[in-house]
């Protein structure tokens, strides 16, 4: 009875002591949240959300906001990320593939990977090289359109707003150099057509594409300009992609669509590591990767690609236990009617490392001085894996910190409406964590 008694009061007092912790590291949080961020200039005339979540202590150690709504941009890609971590399995699907009649059937599968300069891998131009049978590819399963539902429409000729597609290629970019009489374009996208024309009016040269058709007008100061740029190009759902591919593969062949089409045992072209894919998505905040990670991952769970529907199905299964009701639009972020709380991402930032482990999401994350935190938190890396967020007058950080005392710490701050640069934002915010690390 006596060791039973003083095991019980040990563990009062423990309790009580964890009480006592707790209540001094969210004075501390709030105090710190005051001298860096609600104090700073940059941030005191916009709106600003906070969440600091210990799993250790399975407690919220200190809000602000934190249940309210904000534009999150990339950090929306947090939200893809669990979808292509959950369904898309060790490597990408890269095609699915039958033979009937003596002829290749190819039906995409929205895999970014092909001939796209960050991977050399390429397992489908090796199948092709081998093939010697009639190619005929199969457009049924993309069910969507090839922008997000609130992109801005003015941003088609941007490298970081190419076409989604079934079937990308080259990254469904195409880069044009040019100068006072010449223009050279890679790839070889067929019925592109490049208008060169000279306003000295205009300070920088200029490369824009009309949003029908892939006609380029490059736009040069004077006759000794010159410009090298990559642009999307329109991607006439696979064609322009088919295109591509049978300037060296003239067995390939037409397009159709299977309106029924019957039941079938299709072989599958496995391509790179889905983690290769998703450290670069999270790296370089690639919006491209982003919508088609989402796309694959619909393909997956439901069969055809539609952001909308697979958003829909994990809200209603996987998510459902959300702390608040998201409104979560495309994979990117780059859609402004996206709305998420500071809540929202400490949940799915929980949820992951409980499904997939902190050590797995530590390759995928950047730390200080990688990726879009390369010039940010440099005096001490490796104590912060997180995901940046940018759109005009809004930025996002969310992640995980270990604090010096090595206690993990799952954080989300968004800061939605300032009018000065993103620069002073996200040094204030570096402040504030790095005060976070050291002080608790």
């Amino acid at each position: 009875m006596g060791i039973r008694k003083q095991l019980i009061t040990g563990g009062t007092s423990f309790i009580l002591l964890l009480l006592l912790y707790s209540c001094s590291q969210t004075k501390n949080i709030s105090k710190q949240a005051t001298t860096f961020l609600f104090s700073d200039s940059a941030i005191k005339a916009s709106h600003i959300g906070i969440s600091i979540y210990s799993p250790a202590k399975k407690k919220l150690l200190y809000t602000h906001n934190a249940d309210k709504y904000f534009t999150p941009a990339s950090n929306t890609k947090l939200f893809t990320l669990y979808a292509g971590m959950k369904y898309l399995g060790d490597s990408l699907t890269s095609l699915k593939y039958f033979v009937s009649n003596d002829s290749l059937y190819l039906v995409p599968t929205g895999d970014p990977t092909l001939l796209h300069p960050y991977f050399t891998y390429q397992p489908v131009i090796s199948f092709l090289k081998t093939n010697q049978l009639p190619v005929t590819f199969i457009e049924t399963n993309f069910k969507t359109e090839k922008y997000g539902r609130g992109w801005a429409w003015d941003d088609c000729n941007e490298t970081f707003m190419p076409e989604r597609s079934a079937f990308p290629i080259y990254g469904n970019l195409i880069k044009i150099t040019a100068t006072n009489n010449t223009t050279t374009t890679f790839p070889n996208v067929s019925k592109a057509k490049i208008i060169l024309s000279i306003d000295s009016s205009i300070e920088n040269a200029v490369i824009k594409r009309s949003i029908i058709d892939n006609i380029f007008n490059v736009v040069l100061t004077n006759k000794k300009d010159s410009i090298e740029k990559e642009t999307p190009f329109t991607t006439n759902g696979i064609e322009t992609a088919v295109n591509i591919l049978r300037q060296d593969f003239p067995l390939i062949g037409s397009i159709k669509k299977e309106i029924n089409p019957i039941s079938r045992q299709y072989k599958i072209i496995k391509s790179t590591k889905a983690d290769s894919l998703f450290k670069n998505m999270m790296h370089r905040s690639d919006n491209f990767f982003a919508e088609q990670t989402l796309l694959m991952s619909s393909n997956e769970k439901l069969g055809y690609m539609n952001e909308k529907d697979l958003i829909d199905t994990l809200l209603a299964s996987e998510l459902k236990d959300m702390p608040q009701k998201i409104q979560w639009i495309d994979g990117s972020g780059l859609s402004r009617y996206n709305l998420f709380t500071p809540n929202s991402f400490v949940y799915i930032l929980h949820k992951m490392k409980n499904e997939f482990g902190i050590e797995r999401l530590k390759t995928i994350l950047p730390t200080g001085g990688e990726g879009t935190l390369k010039n940010y938190y440099l005096n001490d890396r490796n104590f912060i894996y997180a995901k940046t967020g940018s759109l005009s007058n809004n930025s996002s950080l969310s992640g995980f910190l270990i604090t010096k005392k090595g206690e993990l710490l799952i954080f989300s701050i968004l800061v939605n409406n300032y009018i000065t640069g993103a620069t002073p934002v996200r040094r204030a915010i570096e402040q504030f964590l790095e005060s976070v690390r050291n002080d608790n």
